[in-house]
């Protein structure tokens, strides 16, 4: 017979999470704010302010998706405590046992919400850009690069989110020097934040007839997305624009024409590319809101010296200053930051880079 105490306690302790839960995220705040941007929704005049009212509708599907979830959680918490009764009267062991089942996935559900109440920054919310760059190590490390840039489009595949490659510039005989990817989905910032800094590569090199060892090293700089309600005013002039043929994978016509577009903000050396589009205008465009959120982040700076800004963590990077080392020779990949170890490597390369992220979230790097 099941232990009925116990799976009361356990039950308790969900009511307990479900309250702390819906004041982690303002529940009755939001749910308010719906019902006063639907009123919005049906005013003829919603549509007149393009701008905003896109913004509206976001922030309204947004809201009413927690607010929504939210209440089946609840919802869920009050079947259980009824059918708890009847089996208890019934003394029946198959409901016990899908009470159980019931029990089990509502923790995970509500271990993973309080997990994700550690993404409350101001920009864990938006969609973002990572920046990979080649550094020592030569043919190995231009290699590990394109190894890094698979692994985090793995990670996001894992995660359901979008992805697209802006740039990729080929490296001299394999690999990438440099590359740009944009990731879009729920929290993609909030994800990837600490991913920031020098990724160490150790093994023994595929590229020398003696398998000696070498130790090669790639940067990832991570930034948000600037959404549609934040304005950057970006003076062209102050502006060098390139234009280039495309060295990554496309087909003859990327070959053939300049349509790689290259932005450097003369005034702060802020530099972005972009060569994904065949149309040199889509690069332009691309680049320069690329370019939008980076500027923003360096005007943060400015404005929060307490903050560890993203910008401010770039220019903190050197070649040894590495945040988590992949030595493949010893099965053995290890972030410095919290002490976490993985002797998974395969499963690490392939994309399961949760247990380093989620690790790094909780000690707040």
């Amino acid at each position: 017979m099941f232990e009925l105490n116990l799976i009361k306690n356990r039950i308790q302790k969900l009511i307990e999470k479900n309250k702390n839960i819906r004041d982690i995220f303002n529940y009755y705040n939001n749910k308010k704010k719906v019902k006063k941007i639907e009123k919005e929704l049906k005013n003829v005049d919603f549509w007149k302010d393009k701008k905003r009212a896109k913004f509206l509708k976001k922030e309204y599907s947004a809201l009413l998706c927690n607010v929504n979830n939210l209440e089946t959680l609840q919802e869920r918490l009050q079947d259980i405590k009824s059918f708890i009764l009847l089996a208890e009267e019934e003394k029946d062991l198959i409901m016990f046992n899908e009470i159980i089942s019931e029990i089990n996935e509502l923790e995970n559900q509500f271990n993973d919400l309080e997990f994700h109440r550690m993404f409350t920054g101001k920009y864990d919310s938006f969609n973002c850009y990572i920046d990979f760059q080649s550094g020592s190590g030569g043919i190995d490390a231009q290699d590990w690069t394109k190894m890094l840039l698979r692994m985090y489009i793995r990670w996001a595949e894992k995660k359901h989110f979008k992805y697209k490659v802006l740039e990729e510039s080929g490296g001299e005989s394999v690999g990438i020097k440099s590359a740009t990817v944009f990731i879009s989905g729920k929290c993609a910032f909030g994800w990837l934040k600490t991913e920031t800094g020098i990724h160490r590569l150790v093994r023994r090199s595929p590229f020398d007839s003696s398998k000696r060892r070498h130790t090669s090293f790639s940067s990832i700089f991570v930034y948000p997305e600037i959404n549609d309600k934040i304005s950057v005013e970006i003076n062209l002039l102050d502006c060098r624009i390139d234009v280039y043929r495309a060295s990554g994978a496309g087909g003859q016509h990327v070959n053939r024409t300049e349509s790689a577009v290259r932005i450097t903000h003369l005034p702060t050396g802020v530099v972005t590319q972009c060569q994904n589009d065949r149309s040199q205008h889509k690069n332009k465009e691309q680049a320069i809101k690329q370019m939008q959120a980076k500027l923003y982040n360096l005007e943060l700076q400015k404005k929060k010296k307490t903050q560890k800004e993203i910008e401010n963590n770039k220019a903190e990077i050197r070649w040894g200053n590495q945040i988590r080392s992949y030595i493949l020779d010893d099965s053995r990949i290890k972030d410095l930051r919290t002490g976490l170890e993985s002797r998974n490597i395969q499963s690490v390369l392939d994309g399961d880079i949760d247990l380093f992220i989620k690790k790094s979230l909780q000690v707040g790097l």
